[in-house]
């Protein structure tokens, strides 16, 4: 028996909604986590893993939809917090019937919560979700996909990054160690490459990606995944799964900056957060440098054309700045900062709601 207590994490953590589903025609075994809609409904990816327990599997979307909370309101949108993660094997449970079960029950939610692709998901997968609902957002032929413009952010986040603790964002003076290259990560190394980065190290467990990368790439250098938190290098960017920052990887860490994609890469944020200030490290939040892809679709959402998505992104570049600026004079770890700059703008506009008229 497991002695995790869902509605007292809600209750902790203030959650709206948490949805269990199943449909035993194609084995769709789901939950759906809606975080916060203050701001507007809850949008999140659909990722397909295939967890050890079905504790793991609420604990992550729970986790991944509280995230997505605050990197809307930290990116300024008018989007709260929510996700979905399918419990099984992405090599063999995906078919067109499967996702657009699961596009029913988005549909159920009646437009609490809107879906995009995330991890084992694609814009292909979409299109069959989208024939059972209108709730779903990275389309082909719309935005797409979200990965590309994902990786732009991250590189101006590192380029304030840069700036913040050396005083210069030429990527062409330093060095960097990216872990993952197969989608976001694969992205990001392309522009350190192309912006002639002294040096590019990457680790990746997917040989298909791995001989990509030494085919398109070969003067970026392959580390195994367990070298990659030790290379001497400026910058190091996790660009793979989350809980990669913890007790055993930040003291191996010899980089001045982190700064990469992927989502909720601090194992316990009121311990690894402190533990990264305290070793001198500049950690750019994950939920702010890695807003791109949910800038890019909330674009699509909008009807905007896709330049408005490439200049929104472009502010993270200064949102960081800002961040940073209120970690060093509240004198907490940037993760925190991030986390104050994101609720402030949720409580404000909160009370802006409560106070007037609402718009119909």
């Amino acid at each position: 028996m497991s002695d995790f207590k869902v509605f007292e994490y809600m209750e902790k953590h203030k959650y709206e909604q948490v949805v269990y589903f199943y449909d035993r025609t194609t084995g769709l075994k789901g939950i759906t986590v809606i975080h916060n809609t203050t701001l507007g409904p809850a949008l999140g990816g659909t990722r397909i893993w295939n967890y050890e327990s079905e504790d793991a599997a609420v604990m992550d979307c729970l986790r991944l939809a509280r995230g997505m909370t605050y990197k809307a309101a930290a990116a300024g949108l008018n989007l709260g917090g929510g996700k979905t993660v399918l419990i099984g094997d992405a090599t063999k449970v995906k078919s067109e019937a499967y996702f657009r079960a699961l596009g029913r029950y988005v549909q159920a939610l009646n437009g609490r919560y809107i879906t995009a692709e995330d991890v084992n998901t694609s814009t292909k997968d979409m299109s069959y979700v989208h024939m059972e609902t209108d709730h779903v957002v990275g389309l082909e032929g719309k935005s797409g996909n979200p990965s590309p413009v994902t990786a732009l952010g991250a590189l101006y986040g590192i380029k304030a990054s840069l700036k913040y603790r050396f005083g210069n964002e030429d990527i062409s003076k330093y060095t960097f160690a990216v872990q993952g290259a197969g989608q976001t990560g694969y992205y990001l190394i392309n522009h350190l490459v192309e912006l002639g980065a002294k040096k590019v190290y990457f680790s990746e467990i997917n040989p298909k990606y791995i001989e990509r990368m030494k085919n398109e790439h070969p003067e970026v250098e392959f580390v195994n995944p367990d070298q990659i938190y030790s290379m001497d290098v400026d910058v190091f960017s996790p660009c793979a799964l989350g809980g990669v920052l913890n007790n055993q990887t930040i003291p191996q860490i010899k980089a001045k900056i982190i700064a990469g994609t992927a989502n909720n890469v601090l194992l316990d944020e009121d311990i690894h957060g402190p533990m990264i200030k305290d070793r001198g490290i500049l950690y750019a939040p994950d939920f702010v440098i890695n807003a791109g892809g949910l800038i890019n679709v909330y674009v699509e959402l909008m009807n905007w054309p896709q330049e408005k998505a490439l200049a929104d992104v472009k502010l993270i570049y200064d949102r960081l700045l800002e961040i940073f600026e209120i970690s060093k004079q509240q004198d907490i770890h940037t993760q925190l900062a991030a986390k104050v700059f994101a609720k402030n703008r949720i409580e404000t506009i909160k009370n802006l709601h409560d106070n007037y008229i609402p718009k119909r």
